[in-house]
């Protein structure tokens, strides 16, 4: 069968292609085409588009960039006709997805959703477009099943979370060498920066952190650069030498490091898995805040302490992201009773993802759904 996957962001790209893998398993004759990125192109797909070109983030930036937005959509739906898919899915990115799932639908295409937009954060009433063009929903957190089904009487599938399956799949690092080529000190713990994967959030979160480098000597520093964003990007924030950098290996470096400083996202999660303890942080420009600060509704941002229901780890937000601020609450998990209960709680949250097998069940389903 013929599948077309939308995704618009790095972590679409790495649950995008944990599906492509699982999608060829159970389905020898797969023909997949899709946005997305290195990583789903390399499981076997043919990309059309690279995440790379639609990383708009923050509600100005869209507004900047809308002429391009509306030739993406445009241009998506064309290749849709061309290529004739038995099943269209979609990875969340929902501001182009949801739009594209309306003209599918009204064109007898097949929609199945796989990571649900975020609307229990915010804009709610989206759960009309998403009853009246979507066949059928597979989610990834514990509470969006109740959130959909107890709330707005739509059914869904929990398939557990991907992430699971994706930390528990790598290989074990050789530590000793991995910090010999990156030229890392040989036994300094490492605090590792998870900027983001955006060059606005980059450009807002990264320097802040980085102020803490020189008052905590004892660690190594080291800054995650996203695969999504080329070396010579982060070259304006390496002139402190004792800064280090990794690209596109983010996962060894959480598998090694002591604490984390973690721009809010799917990154929040990562850490937590990785059972490294993190201080959660995030900066937008001032008027994307003001407009996001009327819309979301949740009491906090990060997957962490959403999923648990509670605070497990800090989050510093716009004004509350000061260098003191921050100072402060990496001192408190670097040692102490903070740093071992935010490692209790990690236990408890991986309980709660529901186990392993996420992009082996999602596929089944969506292959189901496209014979049916």
């Amino acid at each position: 069968m013929k599948y077309y996957i939308i995704a618009g962001e790095a972590s679409g790209d790495l649950h995008g292609s944990n599906l492509i893998k699982e999608l060829k398993l159970q389905d020898k004759h797969a023909d997949i085409r899709c946005w997305g990125g290195d990583l789903m192109q390399n499981a076997g797909c043919t990309l059309v588009k690279h995440y790379k070109e639609m990383a708009f983030m923050g509600f100005l930036e869209v507004l900047l960039n809308l002429n391009s937005i509306f030739k993406n959509i445009k241009f998506c739906k064309e290749d849709i006709l061309i290529f004739k898919p038995d099943m269209l899915i979609f990875i969340d990115y929902s501001g182009f997805n949801l739009r594209i799932a309306k003209w599918a639908k009204v064109n007898a295409f097949k929609t199945n959703y796989y990571i649900s937009p975020q609307i229990w954060a915010s804009r709610e009433g989206r759960i009309e477009k998403i009853k009246r063009d979507i066949d059928a929903m597979h989610v990834i957190l514990p509470f969006e099943k109740d959130f959909y089904e107890r709330k707005h009487n739509f059914p869904v599938n929990f398939v557990g979370h991907p992430l699971l399956d994706a930390i528990a799949d790598r290989p074990k690092l050789d530590e000793p060498r991995f910090r010999e080529e990156h030229q890392m000190h040989p036994t300094k713990p490492i605090v590792a920066l998870l900027p983001g994967s955006r060059k606005q959030e980059v450009q807002k979160m990264l320097q802040i952190m980085l102020s803490l480098a020189t008052d905590f000597q004892d660690y190594e520093f080291v800054i995650a650069g996203a695969p999504s964003l080329d070396k010579v990007f982060y070259n304006s924030f390496l002139a402190n030498k004792n800064i280090k950098f990794v690209q596109s290996r983010t996962y060894d470096l959480l598998s090694i490091a002591h604490a984390a400083i973690v721009t809010s996202g799917t990154a929040t999660l990562e850490t937590a898995l990785f059972k490294v303890p993190q201080v959660v942080c995030y900066k937008a420009n001032w008027i994307s805040y003001q407009i996001a600060k009327r819309i979301i509704t949740l009491d906090y941002i990060s997957l962490v302490n959403l999923i648990m229901e509670k605070e497990i780890v800090k989050e510093l937000i716009q004004d509350k992201l000061t260098k003191e601020h921050l100072k402060s609450e990496l001192n408190l998990i670097l040692a102490g009773p903070n740093r071992k209960n935010q490692l209790s709680a990690y236990e408890i949250l991986s309980q709660k993802l529901g186990g392993s097998g996420a992009s082996k069940k999602a596929a089944a389903l969506i292959i189901s759904n496209a014979k049916e």
